[in-house]
């Protein structure tokens, strides 16, 4: 896995991507996550929380683009061992504590 953005600059949302980001994701993502989840819960037709969910795909895939963007070595390396040791993060410690000072959680 070359890295976690196609040639245009856009997040492809992996699910090595997705957990490496996992905890930026909860931190930055969570007024539109917890909107989601209320929606789903009033109502669970589909349609009626089309928007929500939008709004939660919207704030991921704009957090991962900034998130590339400001610590791109550490994000690859990150994901990169994800990718290939399957999603398991305690065999991708180094490369976390590494994303994870470049990109501290705010």
């Amino acid at each position: 896995m070359a890295s976690a953005v196609d040639a245009a600059g856009d997040p492809i949302p992996t699910s090595a991507v997705l957990m490496s980001s996992s905890k930026h994701i909860a931190n930055m993502c969570r007024s539109e996550n917890v909107a989601y989840l209320q929606c789903k819960r009033k109502d669970p037709n589909p349609e009626k929380c089309l928007e929500k969910g939008q709004q939660v795909t919207r704030c991921v895939l704009s957090l991962l683009k900034d998130l590339h963007q400001r610590c791109t070595k550490e994000m690859d390396a990150y994901v990169g061992c994800m990718y290939y040791n399957t999603n398991e993060f305690d065999l991708c410690r180094k490369e976390q504590e590494a994303f994870e000072k470049a990109c501290p959680l705010e």
